[in-house]
C-alpha cells in the first residue's frame, strides 16, 4: 500500500483536504503492535487549514436599466469628440463612465439626424391610447343605460299602483292635457 503525504494531482482521486494519513500508520508486518493488528483504522489528523467560509447571505438587488439625461449624453459626446485627438482617449472615457462604444455610436447617429428629442430619456412600453371624446361617449352611454333601467322600474311601480288603486276602488286622477295617452 503506497500512501504519500502529498495528495495526487488528479482531482478525481484527491483525498479530502481535512484528513491526511500519518506516515507512522504504515509499518511492516513485524513492527505492528497488538492494537494495530486488531483491525483498527488508520490514524488521521485534521488539517489546520482555515475553515470553509459560509456563503454570502446578502440578497443582490435586481438590475435596473440605466437612463441617461440629454445633458449627460451631450456632454459625453463632446468629451468623446475631444478625446479622439489622444490615442486611447475614447476607450479611457468609456471605461471611466462605464459605457459601451455602441452608446456613443447611437447617440452620434441621433445627434447627426437632428433628433434632440430622441436623445431625451424614453419611457418604455406601449403608449396609452387616451381619447377624451371616446371616454366621454362611454360615460354617457353608461349613464343612459342606468337611467333607462331606473325608468323601467318606475313605470312598473306606477302600473302596480294603478292596478292596486283599481282593485280597491280608488279613483284615478284625470290625465294632464299635455300628457299623451
Amino acid at each position: 500500500m503506497d500512501i504519500s503525504l502529498n495528495p495526487p494531482s488528479s482531482k478525481k482521486n484527491r483525498l479530502p483536504a481535512a484528513l491526511t494519513v500519518l506516515a507512522g500508520a504504515e509499518r511492516r508486518e513485524a513492527e505492528r503492535s497488538e492494537a494495530d493488528r486488531s483491525a483498527a483504522p488508520a490514524k488521521t489528523v485534521a488539517d489546520r487549514a482555515a475553515p470553509i467560509p459560509a456563503p454570502h447571505a446578502e440578497v443582490v438587488a435586481d438590475a435596473k436599466r440605466r437612463a441617461f439625461t440629454l445633458e449627460y449624453k451631450m456632454r459625453l459626446l463632446s468629451e468623446a469628440d475631444a478625446a479622439k485627438a489622444t490615442p486611447g482617449g475614447v476607450g479611457a472615457l468609456l471605461r471611466r463612465e462605464g459605457l459601451y462604444s455602441s452608446h456613443l455610436a447611437t447617440w452620434r447617429r441621433e445627434r447627426e439626424a437632428g433628433m434632440r428629442q430622441a436623445l431625451a430619456p424614453k419611457t418604455r412600453g406601449p403608449k396609452p391610447q387616451h381619447d377624451p371624446q371616446q371616454e366621454e361617449l362611454r360615460q354617457l352611454r353608461r349613464e343612459n343605460q342606468q337611467l333607462t333601467a331606473a325608468l323601467r322600474k318606475a313605470e312598473l311601480i306606477i302600473e302596480v299602483q294603478k292596478k292596486v288603486g283599481t282593485l280597491l276602488g280608488w279613483p284615478l286622477p284625470a290625465q294632464d292635457p299635455e300628457e299623451k295617452p
